[in-house]
């Protein structure tokens, strides 16, 4: 599966320190989700991500709050591209793994 989407960048409240994500969008949320993929670690999903000029591989996560998956992005990568909080953030993302 291969998409690319437009969504701010967030903190997650429990984890103030850290912990940064991106929403997945519903209609792309679906499609990770009817994904014929083995059982992992908290329903993650491998995928490879593309943000500006940076590609890296990591894992998306169900999130009930979010109504779908969310993509933890690290602070190397939100230094490099310059990403601010709720500022949109261009993704281009794809499974890797299946």
């Amino acid at each position: 599966m291969h998409a690319s989407f437009v969504a701010p960048l967030w903190q997650w409240e429990a984890r103030t320190e850290s912990w940064w994500f991106v929403s997945v969008p519903a209609d792309v949320s679906d499609e990770l989700a009817d994904l014929p993929v083995p059982p992992r670690g908290f329903g993650s999903i491998r995928v490879r991500v593309t943000v500006g000029s940076t590609t890296w591989q990591t894992s998306v996560f169900p999130s009930d709050r979010e109504r779908g998956y969310v993509l933890p992005m690290k602070k190397a990568v939100r230094t490099k591209e310059s990403l601010t909080p709720r500022e949109p953030v261009a993704v281009t993302l794809e499974t890797v793994d299946l």
